[in-house]
């Protein structure tokens, strides 16, 4: 893996928002920051976007909203290509990635990522960086998704994101996807106070004091 690859996926990025401040690579005051809020639109509950972005303009970066599923192919190459981070945020994980891949938004993703780009995923925006995302069906309705034609995801890390573990109002479901992938899958299990941060082949779990 890319040395310069720097990955923060997260719970719930307003609860861990200094920590990224602390981990990142870059300056992040005044650099532009691609906001993709995509995997929110099928939810009804939606107030953790506006959180989150709340939380990265309080950190300094300027805010760019790209919502993939709408942006012509062309937008969406562009506006990633001029910002200086990517951040995806949470809601359904298979809505996501139908989208990502619809687009070829998938593949931009993944080379700015290994190009260096420093990328923060929250919840959803996590759970697509692992190989796969069957293990989610636990967690989001794939009903949603009905032009999702494979679960493989984008593979950037070789392990499994299983973000609100232990968390209000995740905290059966986070045990019950330990349960059916914990002996098949290298999941890493995080509450809503900590994030994995990935630097190269190098991953550690931070948690918010």
């Amino acid at each position: 893996m890319n040395p310069s690859i720097f990955l923060f996926l997260c719970s719930s990025f307003a609860d861990v928002a200094p920590l990224l401040k602390q981990a990142c690579p870059m300056e992040l005051q005044g650099k532009v920051i691609t906001f993709i809020p995509t995997a929110s639109t099928p939810e009804s509950y939606k107030e953790y976007v506006k959180l989150g972005q709340e939380s990265l303009e309080e950190l300094g970066l300027k805010v760019v909203p790209l919502d993939v599923a709408t942006a012509s192919s062309e937008e969406i190459r562009s506006t990633l290509s001029q910002g200086d981070l990517i951040y995806i945020s949470g809601g359904n994980t298979f809505y996501l990635l139908q989208e990502l891949k619809r687009k070829g938004a998938d593949k931009l993703i993944q080379e700015e990522i290994e190009g260096g780009k420093p990328y923060i995923g929250e919840s959803a925006g996590a759970m697509i960086l692992a190989p796969s995302v069957e293990y989610v069906q636990l967690m989001d309705e794939t009903h949603v998704a009905s032009e999702l034609a494979s679960f493989v995801a984008l593979g950037l890390i070789s392990r499994y994101p299983l973000p609100h573990y232990r968390s209000f109002p995740f905290e059966g479901v986070g045990e019950k996807v330990l349960a059916t992938y914990g002996d098949k899958l290298p999941l890493v299990p995080i509450t809503n106070d900590q994030a994995i941060i990935v630097r190269g082949s190098e991953l550690t779990i931070v948690t918010k004091e």
